[in-house]
Parts: C-alpha cells; structure tokens; sequence
C-alpha cells in the first residue's frame, strides 16, 4: 500500500505549468458534482500573543474520485518568532476510501492556484491582444499573477506599484528572465490609463483602482481585500464595469463586493456571472472590444482540490 507522500514548497515551485494548471482549474469549474461546504471559520485566544489566533478550514469533495481540506491557521504575532502568520497544510485523500494520499505545504499551492484562477477569468475575460499589465501589490502573489496573465495573454509590459519601492524593485528582479519588460512605477495613476489589464493583491481599506483612470476595454483583477472591511475598486469602478465573480458564495466577504451590494450600488441580478457559468459556457465572458471587464476572487476550496491533484499527479510521475 502507498504510503502518505510530502509535497514541499520547493516542488510546487518547480512543478508549476500555468497554462496545464489554468486548464485544469477550467475543467474543475466545468463539473457539477464537486461538493464544497461553506469554509469554517474559528477565532481562539492566543495568550502569548495580544491578537487572537485564526483556524481556517476549506474542504471539497469529487465524488467517486478525491477529497481534500485546507487546515490554515494566522497568527498575527508570529513575527515575534521569526515566522510568516500565515501557516498550514492541504491534506488530499482518496474520496471512496478517505485514505490521506497526500500532504503539501498550503501556502505555495494557496498562490499558485489563486495565479491561475485569475488567469482563467483573464481568459474569458481580457482582450485577446492583452500585453501590458500593472500589478498592485508587492507580496507573495504578486510574481504569481504576473506570470500566471502572461501565460495567456500576450504580456510584453509588465508595471509593479508597492508602498515600498524596494518591494517593488524585488518583484522585478525575480522576473528578469522572463519575456516582458518589467518596471518600477511610482504612480498606480500615471500608468493604470495605460495598460490593458489591471491586477491587485493588497490588504488596503482605502480603494486603490479608481473609476475616473480607467479606459474602455481594460479588465480589472482583484484578488486581495478579503475582508469586509478592506476594498481595492471604488465605487466608479463598480459603476463602469462588467463585474464576474469566481462564485456568489463569497459576495459577502469582500469590501469589494460587499459594500456596493449593502448600499444597492450594486444588484446581485446586475453579476454577469462567476466561473462556473463562465467555464460551462452558460455566461459570455467579453462582449465588445471596448467592455471594461471586473473580476472579484475571494478564493474557493474546488481551487486547492483541483491544484493539489495536479501537483500530486506531477509528483507521481517525476
């Protein structure tokens, strides 16, 4: 009998092929027989630290075929002791016989999933002729992003803005290889006029992609904000656009979507539609040429099922 293998940050690193993950992710949104639960959400007192520690768990379930939870745990001190706050785990199993087949290490696959999720949504909903994008965002998923929309789109121009311009300045360094120009900007309202597609990942509660700069035909990116009370569109974003959303389920998560739904800005009938309409074909992506697109991501477990089989099945055959 098999036994449990470990799949390391490393391996998912090097074992990452966007355009086979993107395809995958495609597939998974395309079957309606996944069953996911609603994510559990539990708050404990840390007593070493001031703020409490969080417990996240995310599980979905293929019938007939694999099973999976993501166990996260955030512990907002943990800088103290010399760790990132963000901890865990993806635990895949057998879905007939609940056998664990495997464990991999949780942040990797959280960010390379989420790259290619949105890559996906750029698929059906960024021009075809898509080359230059801004990143908002210097962290983990930056790099992941930029070279997750380039891998189907056309990319040839690549700006990074960060607080922290050195932060910036890394971000484009780790892309130096690839084959785009990469570069620093100061100024997310000098160049978001510009660029054909706009991505953010940030944890701003003040909105950093304003209505007024943006130009017909781009597609707006949102991956960050995840809480109710943090937002990276404003409301002119919200009126100008087409907005999709990677499932309804999580409308009430995200500022983003959750205050233009609370102030009847936004209809939840005016969606056009999420990933699962979008992947089956029962919802048309782009329309016209000149359509600003909106995509909202808050992340869903089918995600981490869908990226952990593949990165298992890359294992299996290494």
């Amino acid at each position: 009998m098999e036994g449990i293998v470990q799949i390391s940050a490393d391996f998912i690193e090097t074992h990452t092929n966007f355009p086979e993950l993107v395809k995958a992710i495609e597939a998974g949104f395309s079957v309606e027989n996944v069953i996911v639960p609603q994510r559990h959400h539990h708050d404990f007192p840390n007593p070493e630290a001031i703020e409490e520690t969080t417990l996240l768990l995310m599980p979905a379930w293929h019938p007939g075929k694999n099973a999976g939870v993501k166990m996260v745990t955030i512990s907002p001190e943990n800088s103290r002791y010399g760790l990132p706050a963000v901890q865990g785990s993806y635990f895949l199993m057998d879905a007939v016989t609940g056998k664990i087949k495997a464990i991999l290490e949780a942040k990797s696959l959280t960010t390379k999933r989420t790259a290619a999720t949105s890559a996906l949504a750029s698929h059906y909903l960024s021009r075809k002729t898509a080359s230059s994008l801004l990143m908002i965002g210097t962290g983990a998923l930056s790099t992941q992003l930029i070279k997750a929309h380039a891998s189907v789109r056309p990319i040839t121009h690549v700006y990074v803005w960060g607080r922290n311009s050195e932060k910036a300045l890394a971000v484009c360094k780790e892309l130096k290889d690839e084959n785009f120009e990469c570069r620093v900007t100061s100024s997310i309202e000098e160049v978001i006029g510009t660029v054909d597609i706009v991505s953010s990942a940030t944890l701003s509660k003040t909105p950093l992609v304003l209505g007024k700069h943006l130009k017909p035909g781009q597609h707006i990116d949102l991956v960050g904000a995840y809480r109710k009370d943090m937002r990276e569109a404003d409301d002119e974003t919200i009126k100008r656009s087409s907005i999709f959303v990677d499932t309804y389920g999580g409308l009430h998560e995200s500022g983003d979507m959750f205050e233009p739904l609370s102030t009847g800005l936004l209809d939840k009938e005016a969606i056009k539609g999420d990933l699962f309409s979008l992947c089956s074909g029962k919802t048309a992506g782009r329309i016209k040429d000149e359509e600003i697109t909106f995509f909202k991501s808050v992340g869903f477990a089918l995600e981490d099922l869908v990226a952990a089989t593949y990165y298992h099945k890359q294992f299996k055959n290494a």
